[in-house]
Formats: C-alpha cells, structure tokens, sequence
C-alpha cells in the first residue's frame, strides 16, 4: 500500500488539469449553471475520447483503460478542482460499479467509449448502510412502475439502472419521464424519475450497498479536489489583499486559521488515498471473490474517508467564503460554487454522522455520541 501518486497517475492529473484549464474555466462554469444544459457533454466527449476518463474502470477486454480506484481517484480529485458540470461520477463510477458487479458485458463497452452515458437511479442522498425505499415495482410481464427522486446525472443519461429488490434493470431513457429539480448543487442537477409500465431489462442480482459504499469513499476524492481549490486560491488572495498596508494574510489570526485548514486537508487527502487504495484492490466480479475481511477493510476506509473529507470540505469552503471578504460573498466569484458542492456532497451517499456510525461498528468502537 502507498498513499503516493505513482507516475502515471501524476501524468494523468496533468492531462486532466491541462484540458479542464482551457476548456472550463471558473467564468464558463458560471456560464453554464445559469443556462439551460449545466452539463458540458462535448467536454464529456473530449475527456472520454482524448484521455479515455469514461472506462477507468472497465477491464481492457470489455474496451477501458483496465485501471483501477486510484486513477478514478485522481480523476475526481481533478473534477473537484473544477467543480466540472461532467456526469463521470454518476456514470463512470456508480453506473460502471453497478454494471461490474452483475457482469453486463455489452453495455458496458459502450459506457467506456463515452458514447453512452448511464445513471444510477438511486437518490443522491440514499445511505449505504439504510435499505432502499421500494418506490418501483416490477410487473410479470417486466414493466417497471413508480419513481425515484434526487437521481444525479438522470437528464443526461442515456440508460438508467433500477435497482428493484435484489435485481438491476436495464430502462432506456427515452421511456421514462425526467424532470430536474431545483438543487444546492448547480453543477450537479438531481431529478425525479418517473416510470410508467416502463420496458426494462434483467440484468442480474445487484448488492445495491456494495455499489453506494464504493461510490462513496471515491466521493472523498472530490470532495479532497474541492478543499484544496479552496484553501489554494484563499492562500493566494490573502496575500495580495491589503489592509492597513499590509497583506491579510500577514495578521496571526488569519495565519493560524490557514494552518489549521492546511493541516484538515493534509488529513483529508491521507483518508482520501487510503479509500482509494484499498477500493483498487477489489476484485473483478468475473474473478474468485476475495476474503470479507478484506471488503471489511475498504468498507472501513470508504467510511472513514467519507465522514471525514465531507466536513473538512464544506469547513475549508466556508473559511475561504468568509476570508475572501466582500468579493466572496458576489455571484461572479466561483467560491459559491465550491461551498455549494462541498454542502451537496456531504449528505450524498451517507452523512458524516452516518459514516461515523458504521466505523464505530466496523472498528468494533463505541457509538459516538
């Protein structure tokens, strides 16, 4: 185990970085949350094509990189930096994950060129320790009944995942009904999905958790990526604001709140690595299943990465929120964005609270109080 970006990984943040400098800049972000299509889906294209983001995951027989956590790691890391409008979380990670563990091998091809684009359709704050509300029904003839609220990336996929019980169906977009709502997250929209004697395909039985779990010590990562943003660009503003002819960040007071925030997101990335290391060393779903102390283990480090990235996130926001003064209380400065996304994530996939329950259990500790 090494909580180190190996060469490659470092070589694929560049490529990442490079293309999201130039082609989604702080004002094109703000642009396009105020329009219609807060998406960027040619930028999507570009990032799958270009640099192949879309099939980190998938194993190079099934047309992906044959990468693994620590590469999608990076690449949320990255995204989080930029608060990029791009639906990689939601389709190449949970869709993907979803799709490994029943082992759809034809769909899944077309997830990994970028072509297709797929959804989750569980709701962004669904807990992986809580069992799913059962909103869809299924009826013999297969038609999927019902609907589920707060899904992410819905009104871009192409294809939606049901979990229904223990099984996975396969529902064409075109067939459901998708409407956005309005959410904190403007980069992220969330929707309610709506199915009407809706046509779906089996896929295979699905452990739904498995999938929320992974997804969320992988949200770590972004939520790593957002921090640093923040503490960074507070970093550089305090220096160059001047008060009483001196630079802000000059003054004790603002000297030992930076060090205190530069000390949360250390910790952060730490917690951040370790889930993704450990995630990377699951098995394929086609091979022999590993030990349960094992996925013991990556459920520990999810949790803790997660319970924790999520408060320093949102923390390191508010300071660089407040420390930006006036400047950053205006729509045009990005910073609203990162606060925005840092609040949206920490209730995804798990609250903190939440987390922190299921590692007193994992770690055989007492509750917290």
């Amino acid at each position: 185990m090494t909580l180190l970006y190996t060469e490659v990984e470092e070589e694929l943040r560049a490529s990442v970085r490079g293309l999201l400098a130039d082609r989604c800049p702080a004002d094109a972000v703000l642009k396009r949350v105020e329009s219609e299509a807060p998406y960027d889906m040619d930028l999507w294209k570009t990032l799958s094509r270009e640099i192949g983001v879309a099939g980190l995951l998938v194993p190079e027989n099934y047309g992906g990189a044959g990468a693994s956590a620590r590469e999608v790691a990076v690449v949320l890391e990255e995204l989080g930096r930029a608060v990029a409008p791009l639906p990689f979380f939601t389709s190449s990670v949970l869709a993907t994950k979803a799709l490994l563990n029943v082992g759809e091998e034809d769909l899944i091809q077309e997830l990994a060129s970028g072509e297709t684009t797929a959804a989750l359709a569980v709701s962004l704050a669904a807990s992986p320790y809580r069992p799913l509300p059962e909103t869809v029904t299924v009826t013999d003839e297969g038609l999927l009944n019902g609907e589920v609220r707060a899904v992410a990336g819905a009104d871009v996929a192409d294809v939606l995942l049901v979990p229904v019980g223990t099984a996975l169906y396969q529902v064409e977009a075109e067939n459901v009904r998708v409407d956005v709502l309005p959410s904190l997250d403007l980069t992220r929209p969330i929707a309610t999905v709506t199915f009407s004697d809706t046509p779906g395909l089996a896929l295979g039985r699905l452990d739904v958790r498995s999938v929320l779990s992974f997804g969320a010590g992988l949200l770590a990562s972004e939520q790593l990526g957002v921090a640093e943003w923040c503490l960074g660009t507070t970093l550089a503003y305090i220096k160059e604001r001047h008060q009483f002819a001196r630079p802000v960040g000059s003054f004790q007071a603002i000297k030992h709140r930076m060090a205190d925030l530069w000390l949360d997101v250390v910790r952060a990335r730490a917690a951040a690595r370790n889930a993704a290391d450990l995630l990377a060393t699951a098995s394929h779903p086609l091979s022999p299943l590993d030990g349960v102390e094992a996925a013991g283990e990556r459920e520990l480090a999810a949790a803790v990465a997660k319970s924790w990235c999520s408060e320093v996130a949102l923390h390191v926001a508010e300071e660089s929120v407040q420390l930006h003064g006036g400047i950053g209380m205006t729509w045009e400065h990005p910073v609203h964005l990162y606060l925005k996304r840092a609040k949206a994530t920490e209730i995804a996939l798990g609250t903190p609270g939440a987390h922190r329950e299921a590692v007193a259990a994992l770690a055989d500790l007492p509750a917290p109080a």
